[in-house]
């Protein structure tokens, strides 16, 4: 080391990246689907609330095995995924915290009381869920369609139909 190295300025080690959170697993979302299942169950909610929790789950559950059809990694399997881990326990969590009465009778925002409010949340998780698994199911049924096409220009008009007769 010579003399003017005494005086040089030496860049700071680069500080860490963060470390990210693991993507949930599978076993991930199926336990926060069965925490929610859990708190809709164990919780005093109207059926109303129950119907459509189960609903969205439901739906969910469909949708986690054919989320590869949607690819990984975009919008609609992260809204999956999601919905599942944060959005619908939230929904539910945040309603279950206040007491029943208040919260079914109380308006607390546009004059909806905490309950409606709940059921517009679960309402539109519901009706995304549903538009996600159609896509995801929509790729399949695609594959069918232009299956078919090719066989029908591969080997031409399907055969008549077979007529029967009966012998008196």
């Amino acid at each position: 080391m010579g003399f003017l190295d005494r005086f040089r300025s030496k860049a700071p080690p680069p500080e860490p990246e963060p470390a990210l959170p693991a993507a949930p697993t599978a076993k991930d979302i199926q336990t926060a689907l069965g925490e929610v299942e859990t708190m809709v169950a164990e919780g005093s909610v109207p059926a109303v609330v129950r119907a459509r929790t189960l609903r969205v789950t439901d739906l969910i559950q469909k949708a986690l095995p054919r989320l590869e059809h949607l690819g990984l990694g975009s919008y609609d399997a992260y809204s999956v995924i999601a919905t599942a881990t944060d959005y619908l326990p939230e929904a539910v969590g945040a309603y279950l915290r206040l007491p029943r009465d208040w919260a079914d009778t109380r308006p607390v925002q546009g004059g909806k009381t905490a309950l409606l409010l709940l059921i517009d949340q679960l309402d539109l998780l519901g009706s995304t869920m549903e538009k996600i698994y159609d896509a995801a199911n929509r790729t399949d049924a695609q594959a069918l369609i232009a299956h078919g096409q090719f066989l029908q220009e591969k080997f031409g008009q399907p055969p008549p139909a077979m007529q029967i007769t009966v012998n008196p």
